[in-house]
C-alpha cells in the first residue's frame, strides 16, 4: 500500500506543477520532450546493469511493451488534445478518467483478478463519483455529437489502454527487466514528441523545458510506484485508487493553493470518493 500511496501522490503532484505551469509553457510538446528525457535518465540510472540490449531472458518483451507504451503515451495526447476540441473540456476529462474501467477489466477477464463485492461495490462508487465531479450542470463541455463521442470513446480505451501497459508488464514481464521497460517507454515518448516538435518548428522556450524537466521526476516515481504497486496488490483495487486518490489530492491543491471552489456537487462526489476508497480496501 505504501508504494500505491506514493503513486497517488508522485501523479498528484504531475497535474499541480502543470496547472502551475499553465500560463507560462507556451509549447506543449515541448514540454512533454523535456519530460520524457527526464524520465529515461532517471530510469538510465536506475538501470542496473547498462548494458541494455546484452541478451537476456524477457527482454524483448519488455523492449516490445516499451515501445508500444511509449507510442500509446504520444498518442493519448493528441486524442485529448483533438477530443478537448471537439466536445470540450468537462467531456474530456470524464473520458479520460474513465479509462479507468479498461485496466481493471483486462485484469478481471485476462489475469483471472477476483475482486470482492465490496471492492466490486467501492469500483462503482469511484466510477460513480468521477461523473458526479465531472458532469457539472452548468460547465463548459459541449454536447457531443455522434462522431464526437466515438473520439471520446476512442480516448476511453486508449487511456485506459495506456495504463494498463503497467500491469501487463507486472504479470508478463521479468521482475528484473522493470526499469529496462520504463526505460523504453519512456525514451519512445520522447523521440515521439521530439519529431513532433521539430515537424512543427515551434518555438521552444525555457520554461517549456523547465516546467517540463520538474514534471519528469515525480512523472517518473508515479509511473515506477504503480509498477511496483501492482506486484502486491490487485489491479482492481490499485487503478481506481490511483486515479480517485489523485482527484481528491488535485482537488485540495487547487482549493488551497490556486484557491479554486470545490461546488456542492464535487463536495458530494468527495465524499462518495472517500467511501469509495475504504470500500477497495476492505
Amino acid at each position: 500500500m505504501v508504494y500505491l500511496i506514493l503513486a497517488v501522490l508522485a501523479s498528484s503532484a504531475v497535474a499541480i506543477i502543470m496547472r502551475l505551469g499553465e500560463k507560462h509553457v507556451k509549447n506543449s510538446f515541448a514540454m512533454f520532450m523535456a519530460n520524457y528525457i527526464v524520465c529515461s535518465l532517471i530510469a538510465f540510472l536506475l538501470v542496473e546493469d547498462k548494458a541494455l540490449f546484452a541478451p537476456r531472458e524477457g527482454l524483448s518483451f519488455a523492449l516490445l511493451l516499451g515501445l508500444g507504451s511509449g507510442c500509446l503515451y504520444l498518442t493519448s495526447l493528441a486524442l485529448m488534445k483533438l477530443n478537448i476540441s471537439r466536445s470540450g473540456v468537462m467531456l474530456t476529462s470524464v473520458f479520460m478518467k474513465l479509462g479507468v474501467l479498461v485496466p481493471a477489466m483486462i485484469a478481471i477477464v485476462f489475469f483471472r483478478e477476483s475482486p470482492t463485492a465490496l471492492q466490486i461495490i467501492g469500483f462503482v462508487l469511484a466510477v460513480a463519483a468521477i461523473l458526479l465531479i465531472y458532469l457539472e450542470p452548468k460547465g463548459e463541455g459541449k454536447a457531443a455529437s455522434g462522431k464526437a463521442s466515438a473520439f471520446l470513446l476512442i480516448l476511453l480505451f486508449v487511456g485506459g489502454l495506456t495504463e494498463s501497459m503497467a500491469n501487463i508488464f507486472d504479470k508478463l514481464g521479468s521482475p528484473a527487466l522493470k526499469d529496462h521497460f520504463l526505460l523504453f517507454n519512456f525514451f519512445t515518448a520522447f523521440l515521439l514528441s521530439l519529431g513532433v516538435t521539430l515537424i512543427r518548428r515551434q518555438k521552444v522556450s525555457w520554461k517549456d523545458i523547465a516546467f517540463g524537466a520538474a514534471i519528469g521526476v515525480p512523472n517518473y516515481f508515479a509511473t515506477r510506484f504503480l509498477l511496483l504497486s501492482l506486484g502486491s496488490i490487485p489491479a482492481v483495487v490499485v487503478y481506481p485508487i490511483y486515479n480517485v486518490g489523485a482527484i481528491v489530492l488535485i482537488s485540495l491543491a487547487g482549493l488551497l493553493l490556486f484557491k479554486e471552489k470545490l461546488s456542492a456537487r464535487k463536495l458530494m462526489g468527495m465524499v462518495i470518493i472517500i467511501t469509495a476508497l475504504v470500500l477497495l480496501n476492505l
